[in-house]
C-alpha cells in the first residue's frame, strides 16, 4: 500500500488541530473559570469567514482584511477561539480600568483577566502547532468575520482565528 504525501499531511493538519484544541482548553485560565469556546473550520465554513472577511475589506477600507482572507483561502482548515468575557471577581485588581468588577459590569466594560485567558489559550495553541512544524498565524480579522456570522453561537465577544497550512511555503510569509 502507498499513502500519498498530501493524504498524510491532511491528516497530520487535522491532528495537529486537535492538539491545538486541547492546549488551548488545558492552558491557565483565571481563577479556573474557563470561559473558552474553541473550534476548527474548514470547507464551506471556512469559506464563508473568507467571503466575509473580503466583505469587511470593502465596507470599512482595512485591506488587511482582503489580505488575510488570502491567505485564509490557501488554508485546508482554521481554529476558531473566542472568550465569554465575564468578571473574575479578582480583588483588588483594576486592571479593566474600572475601580471594581461591580463597576466594570455596569458600565460594559471587559475584564482584563478573561481576555488575557484568551491570549494565553491562543500563546498554549500556536505552541503546538510551531512544535509539530504546521504554518499558522494568529489573525484578529478571522476573528471578527466570524463574530459577524455568529459562528460561536454563545456569548463570545472576542474571537481570533488561527488559519494552519502545510505546503512548500507558508501562505502567512511576504503577505505583503
Amino acid at each position: 500500500m502507498i499513502i500519498q504525501s498530501k493524504e498524510m499531511e491532511q491528516r497530520a493538519l487535522e491532528q495537529v488541530a486537535e492538539l491545538m484544541c486541547a492546549a488551548a482548553r488545558t492552558a491557565p485560565k483565571g481563577r479556573g473559570i474557563d470561559n473558552l469556546v474553541v473550534m476548527v473550520v474548514k470547507g464551506r465554513t471556512k469559506d464563508q469567514l473568507v467571503e466575509e472577511m473580503k466583505k469587511i475589506a470593502h465596507v470599512s477600507g482595512a485591506q488587511f482584511f482582503e489580505r488575510d482572507a488570502a491567505c485564509l483561502e490557501k488554508t485546508q482548515l482554521a481554529i476558531l477561539m473566542g472568550q465569554k468575557v465575564k468578571p473574575m471577581g479578582v480583588h483588588p485588581c483594576g486592571y479593566c480600568g474600572y475601580a471594581n468588577c461591580k463597576e466594570n459590569t455596569e458600565k460594559a466594560g471587559l475584564c482584563a483577566i478573561s481576555v488575557g485567558d484568551l491570549g494565553i489559550a491562543l500563546g498554549s495553541a500556536v505552541s503546538v502547532a510551531a512544535l509539530h512544524h504546521i504554518d499558522n498565524r494568529i489573525m484578529f480579522s478571522i476573528g471578527r468575520a466570524a463574530l459577524n456570522l455568529d459562528i460561536f453561537g454563545e456569548d463570545v465577544q472576542i474571537a481570533y482565528g488561527i488559519p494552519l497550512s502545510v505546503s512548500g511555503k507558508s501562505p502567512f510569509f511576504d503577505r505583503g
